[in-house]
């Protein structure tokens, strides 16, 4: 047997490696595992649909937690949300009970008595505001406090709260409730309210009918702060006629 040379030993060492390594590179490369950690894109994705579909349903109404929400404020047979449970329920949303925006409230509701919700007006309203839960109703305490600035509207709460405020046993509004109602509904925005306050006060008048009601209204938006437009001869309730002629004497007597 011939000995091979180191030159020979070593290129056929070298032809062996190369075709050793010719062969790994040809190989087909083996991806690497996920991790377990690492999270399937695919799997994020439906969580994050799942959770958007879950939000969805959250802000969809939902008559029976309408329903439920209403119940927190009564015994869970009752159909009357009372004077105590409205007390609460004002407390939730953060509005004082005699705040316009309840008032407001109610007409959406088409409450008929004060402090008083019942089950039917309370889902009819709910529903048409699409409201089932507290936060929602706080996101449209604005919305009803809008509603005042458009004079059709205003106008229809301002006829709807006489009825609303006065004892359904009687067809006029006790002069109490009335001066109340009057300084929610025109305290801020008749120049002249003061003055009728007082006059109210010092009058003989107890109650006041919707005749004198509605044209309380039709008074403050029409005739100026000085009565310089007020017609004697128009046709005013007696009432309005006796608080001109008090206004009059009063500030003559003060000029």
């Amino acid at each position: 047997m011939r000995d091979e040379s180191l030159g020979e030993r070593n290129s056929l060492a070298n032809s062996g490696l190369w075709s050793n390594c010719t062969n790994y590179f040809s190989m087909p490369i083996r991806r690497k595992r996920s991790s377990p950690t690492t999270e399937d894109p695919r799997n994020k994705k439906a969580k994050v649909s799942t959770w958007s579909r879950r939000n969805e349903l959250e802000n969809d109404f939902s008559t029976k937690r309408c329903i439920a929400w209403f119940h927190e404020y009564t015994d869970s047979d009752e159909d009357v949300l009372g004077p105590e449970g409205m007390e609460k329920f004002c407390e939730d949303i953060g509005v004082e009970p005699e705040n316009i925006v309840m008032l407001c409230l109610a007409w959406k509701l088409d409450a008929k008595s004060m402090g008083f919700f019942t089950k039917a007006e309370w889902l009819k309203g709910m529903t048409e505001l699409q409201c089932d839960c507290i936060s929602k109703l706080q996101g449209r305490l604005d919305y009803l406090r809008s509603i005042l600035d458009d004079p059709v509207h205003f106008k229809n709460i301002y006829r709807y709260a006489f009825d609303f405020a006065r004892n359904k046993d009687q067809r006029s509004m006790d002069v109490e409730t009335g001066k109340a109602m009057l300084g929610l509904l025109l305290g801020k925005h008749w120049p002249l309210f003061g003055s009728f306050h007082q006059f109210i006060e010092q009058s003989k008048y107890k109650v006041i009918n919707k005749d004198q009601w509605c044209n309380i209204l039709e008074f403050s938006r029409s005739i100026l702060p000085d009565l310089s437009n007020y017609d004697e001869d128009g046709a005013w309730p007696v009432l309005l006629d006796e608080f001109v002629e008090w206004y009059r004497e009063n500030k003559s007597m003060s000029s």
